[in-house]
C-alpha cells in the first residue's frame, strides 16, 4: 500500500506499507498484549513446579518424622504427634500470608511457605503404617541381627509404606496449585516476571465483563489438570490396593 504525504508546501514523502508478518493470537491477549496461548503454557509450568516441589518437600519431612515417630515411639511419638496437634489448630493460610509477608513475595519464599505445615498429614500417614509394621518378623529378624534405627527405617519401613506415600503424593499436587493460585490471586503468590495460572486469574479479574477469555481459558487449563492429577491418584490407589476398587 503507498501513500503521499505532504510533509510541507514544497516536500511531499511517498511512503510504502508492507505487511512483513501476520501475526495470530488464537487465545486473545492479555490487558498488555501479551499472547495468552503463551502465558498459559508458560504459567503451566511454574504452577506444575509449584505443585510438584512443594508436594515433595512436605512429604520428605511427613516421611522422616511419621517414621522416626512411629518406630521409635515412647517420649519421641508423644512430643513430635504434640507438635503436629498443635500446628493442626493453627490456621493454615493464615501462617502462609503472614510468612509470605515477612520473608517477601518470591517463589522460593512460597515454596516454603506452602510446605510449612502440609506435611502434617503424610507423618501421621506414615507413622500409622510403620506402627502396623514394627511388630513384623521381617522386622524383628532385622532388629535380631544387629540392625540400627536408621537402617530399618529406611531399608524396611519406608518402603513397605511407599504405596500409601505414592497415593498421597499424587493427590497433594493439585492441592498445592489450589493453594498457590489462592495466594496469587490475593496477590501474595507469583509475581510479575513469572506468571501462574492462579496470577492469571488474577489478572483477569478486573475485565472479566468485557474480556472474559482471559480468565475462562487459564481456568479451563488449571481445572483440566487438577482433574487429570485426581483422575491419576484415584488410579493408583486402585493399583495399589486393589480390594477398595468398586464394584459393580
Amino acid at each position: 500500500m503507498e501513500r503521499i504525504i505532504d510533509v510541507n508546501e514544497q516536500l511531499q514523502a511517498k511512503v510504502t506499507a508492507t505487511k512483513k508478518h501476520e501475526r495470530k493470537y488464537f487465545l486473545g491477549t492479555d490487558y498488555s498484549g501479551r499472547d495468552m496461548l503463551s502465558r498459559i503454557i508458560y504459567g503451566g509450568q511454574v504452577s506444575i513446579a509449584i505443585g510438584l516441589v512443594g508436594t515433595l518437600t512436605s512429604v520428605l519431612i511427613g516421611i522422616i518424622l511419621g517414621a522416626v515417630a512411629g518406630y521409635v515411639g515412647g517420649k519421641v511419638d508423644y512430643i513430635l504427634m504434640r507438635i503436629v496437634d498443635i500446628m493442626y489448630g493453627l490456621p493454615y493460610m493464615l501462617l502462609v500470608i503472614i510468612f509470605m509477608a515477612i520473608f517477601g513475595r518470591n517463589i522460593l519464599n512460597l515454596f516454603g511457605a506452602l510446605a510449612l505445615v502440609s506435611w502434617l498429614t503424610i507423618a501421621r500417614m506414615v507413622r500409622g503404617q510403620v506402627m502396623s509394621l514394627k511388630n513384623s518378623e521381617y522386622v524383628e529378624a532385622a532388629r535380631s541381627m544387629g540392625g540400627s534405627t536408621a537402617r530399618i527405617i529406611l531399608k524396611h519401613m519406608i518402603p513397605n509404606s511407599l504405596s500409601v506415600i505414592i497415593v498421597y503424593s499424587t493427590l497433594r499436587v493439585p492441592a498445592f496449585i489450589m493453594q498457590e493460585s489462592f495466594l496469587s490471586f490475593l496477590g501474595l503468590g507469583v509475581q510479575a516476571p513469572f506468571a501462574s495460572w492462579g496470577s492469571l486469574v488474577g489478572d483477569a479479574v478486573d475485565g472479566m465483563t468485557l474480556y472474559p477469555w482471559r480468565l475462562i481459558f487459564p481456568a479451563i487449563a488449571m481445572t483440566l489438570f487438577l482433574f487429570a492429577m485426581n483422575f491419576f491418584g484415584d488410579g493408583l490407589r486402585d493399583a495399589f490396593d486393589p480390594q477398595s476398587k468398586n464394584e459393580l
